[in-house]
């Protein structure tokens, strides 16, 4: 027998066993056909192109154009994926699927930056134009103040009867008690001359008050003006009530006097149809009911329709459902007024009115509480602008 030395195999096999080796290769077989990857083939990479191309075209804002580039020159894009394909080709295709992947990407890169540098200018252009500034403009180093509500609704009253041809008419707040009371019908025992109604100026047989009403502006404009008379008198007024929500011991007027011949309460009734359309809106009517005044024969309440509801909705918050809100009184000129300002009241007729100003501009911004107007927040004025 022959002995088997350790460690040596027999000629012509291999260690593992079984398969010859060959004793020399002489160099790399190309004799195959290259792998077939569609991903890689020219239709498949053109058609990659064109969709990121139209993407990039269709971006009209960078975000947009961010989107597109992820979708297109991302590591998950369709140009990214088949640039790992090839790998898998044989040497001999690598170089070409190389090329042909490389400038598909290239293109598409060209393609990002230009519309890059396309939209970051339009945005710069953009920015420009809506965040720019004047410097050469002096800055407000002050805060623009307000008009109080109580003086432009007052205005917008007075406006209002001047535009019908009335003159505006003014008084004192401190007041004789005979303007405020005996000229106008008050007896001597009306609970109007109370101190509990009224504020007295010391001492107290002085004669003097703070007037409870604008109403003796009326005697004063017949005695100083005369006959024919059209006035209206927006004024400040004090009464001895308790500050509440619809409340104050003083507070504003607006009064309306006219005498001339042939007055009627027809004529009382369209200066108030006039007012009330021109404080609620167009088409805002008034009405009047019985009522007494001892400076008016006859006398009403007057009331103007809801400008909320019209009248229309039984459930309206503005006007309880009525369809009217009541705004003051009115009623034609005693004679006894008349006569007391030296006016012939058999050649001549009035009427007169008044309704008040916080009332009015209550209703027309919507403010449910009179301590508001007179507190001095200015964020309060501030809430009505600057009207002229």
């Amino acid at each position: 027998m022959t002995a088997k030395v350790r460690g040596q195999d027999k000629p012509g096999r291999d260690r593992c066993g079984g398969v010859p080796r060959l004793a020399q290769v002489s160099g790399p077989n190309t004799n195959y056909d290259p792998v077939e990857v569609a991903a890689l083939a020219p239709e498949a990479v053109e058609a990659d192109v064109a969709a990121a191309l139209s993407a990039v075209a269709a971006a009209s804002d960078l975000e947009q154009l961010k989107a597109a580039r992820l979708a297109h020159a991302g590591e998950r894009s369709p140009l990214a994926l088949a640039n790992r394909e090839i790998g898998a080709l044989p040497p001999s295709a690598k170089a070409e699927a190389g090329k042909r992947v490389g400038q598909a990407r290239g293109r598409v890169s060209q393609a990002l930056a230009a519309r890059q540098a396309e939209l970051e200018a339009e945005r710069d252009e953009r920015i420009l134009v809506e965040e720019a500034m004047d410097l050469t403009a002096v800055p407000a180093r002050r805060p623009l103040g307000r008009r109080h509500v109580l003086t432009v609704t007052a205005e917008r009253m007075a406006d209002a009867m001047v535009g019908m041809g009335w003159e505006i008419a003014e008084g004192p707040g401190v007041e004789a008690e005979w303007f405020n009371f005996d000229a106008l019908n008050f007896d001597k025992d009306h609970p109007a001359r109370q101190m509990q109604d009224t504020f007295f100026v010391d001492p107290a047989d002085a004669g003097l008050v703070l007037r409870t009403h604008t109403s003796p502006v009326q005697a004063r404009s017949l005695l100083e003006r005369g006959v024919p008379l059209y006035v209206a008198v927006p004024g400040k007024t004090f009464r001895t009530d308790e500050l509440d929500a619809t409340h104050t011991p003083v507070f504003h007027q607006l009064e309306g006097l006219a005498v001339d011949e042939g007055l009627t309460m027809a004529h009382l009734k369209g200066t108030l149809d006039r007012l009330a359309e021109a404080m609620f809106g167009e088409g805002i009517v008034s009405r009047l009911r019985p009522a007494y005044f001892p400076f008016t024969e006859p006398s009403a309440e007057m009331d103007f329709q809801c400008f909320v509801c019209r009248g229309e909705d039984a459930g309206c918050r503005t006007c309880g459902g009525t369809g009217w809100i009541e705004w003051g009184g009115c009623g034609m000129v005693n004679h006894n007024v008349l006569i007391a300002c030296g006016v012939d009241p058999d050649r001549y007729q009035g009427f007169a009115f008044g309704m008040g100003v916080e009332r009015t501009a209550m209703f027309r911004h919507g403010i449910t509480d009179m301590r508001e107007m007179i507190e001095g927040d200015v964020r309060f004025n501030a809430q009505f602008g600057m009207e002229i």
